[in-house]
């Protein structure tokens, strides 16, 4: 593993731990600058192409999925163990349906499943860009109906 810091080849695993999903997160030690760091490491599974809307399709982009959950809880108290690990539900869940193509609105519906559970404001804020919500009323309605649940 590479240093972050200085580049140097040799590092030294100082503690593992494994996580829910199948992952491993790895501290450890650059040899030559004394730095420390984290390295994870995650089991390479088959994603979904995603269809969009208009019938093209694209490759799963964790990136691009981690910015728009990124976006919704920004100045929220979430944290980022929170975010990568809702990242992760929804990647595993894709992964787990065995499909080779799945719509986007079952990915954006597997995000506002899991943003729901963390963080209401945060949902709220998908929920805006991702339904479509461009008035107030409709906005009203959302909230009133998270209120209900």
């Amino acid at each position: 593993m590479r240093c972050p810091y200085c580049k140097h080849h040799d590092s030294k695993v100082l503690d593992t731990s494994h996580d829910s999903h199948g992952g491993i997160r790895r501290r450890r030690e650059c040899l030559k600058c004394r730095q420390r760091f984290s390295s994870y490491e995650r089991p390479i599974l088959a994603t979904p192409l995603i269809i969009k809307q208009d019938g093209a399709r694209e490759e799963f982009d964790r990136e691009k999925l981690a910015r728009g959950i990124r976006i919704s809880c920004a100045k929220r108290p979430v944290s980022a163990a929170d975010i990568e690990r809702m990242i992760g539900q929804v990647e595993t869940q894709l992964q787990k349906m065995g499909k080779a193509e799945v719509s986007s609105r079952v990915v954006g519906d597997l995000v506002m499943t899991t943003l729901k559970e963390v963080d209401q404001i945060a949902y709220i804020r998908y929920a805006i860009v991702y339904l479509g919500l461009d008035d107030l009323q409709s906005i009203r309605t959302e909230i009133d109906q998270l209120l209900e649940d």
